[in-house]
């Protein structure tokens, strides 16, 4: 199994995890590569998992009746990607969820997301850690695009996630900041003329 994963949980606990405690884990998770492309979650199905990117880019997007993409979350390694409500409520799911490169997921069920957070404590500070972390994102981007401009948006996106301005296209980052591809290309030729 992934000694990727094995550093995350160490970063976000202060109880040391066993080896035996490692073994539980390992015994649990299951690696699943998604080919670009290739959906882990399709609108209409139930989240029966959430993904640990060990590799790879993944998108979270819907789609509108007019058939045009809106892009709600991008992930890379070390992020989670699934869809929270349906995995909760289990109804099914509005987004789609797909690779957007070759992408390497280790796969965790609910079922076993709780009995290993009740077996292993850093297993469960590890899932207290990224709700809070994932509630402070939530919160930072809808003030950001209730209140922030498009430049300020940007300049913001750029800072935090510089990466993945690397690995995804313009369009998918306008959409992401809920832009026009030209008023991205105007911000972005903006800020390097300020650079």
């Amino acid at each position: 199994m992934c000694e990727r994963f094995r550093n995350y949980i160490t970063r976000l606990s202060t109880t040391p995890l066993s080896e035996e405690q490692w073994k539980q884990i390992t015994a649990t998770m299951r690696l699943k590569l998604f080919r670009k492309k290739q959906y882990f979650l399709q609108e209409g199905d139930i989240c029966k998992y959430f993904g640990f990117i060990v590799n790879g880019a993944m998108r979270q997007y819907s789609v509108d009746d007019k058939g045009a993409e809106h892009i709600i979350r991008l992930a890379l390694e070390d992020w989670w990607v699934g869809d929270r409500e349906s995995w909760t409520m289990l109804t099914p799911s509005i987004y789609n969820i797909d690779a957007w490169e070759n992408t390497e997921v280790l796969l965790i069920t609910k079922a076993d997301l709780v009995l290993l957070s009740r077996a292993i404590p850093a297993f469960d500070e590890m899932v207290r850690a990224i709700v809070e972390n994932y509630t402070i994102a939530i919160q930072k981007r809808v003030n950001a695009a209730i209140s922030m401009p498009a430049d300020r948006r940007y300049a913001d996106f750029a800072c935090n996630h510089p990466d993945f301005l690397q690995r995804f296209p313009q369009h998918i980052i306008a959409s992401y900041l809920g832009i026009t591809k030209e008023t991205l290309s105007r911000v972005r030729k903006q800020s390097l003329k300020q650079s």
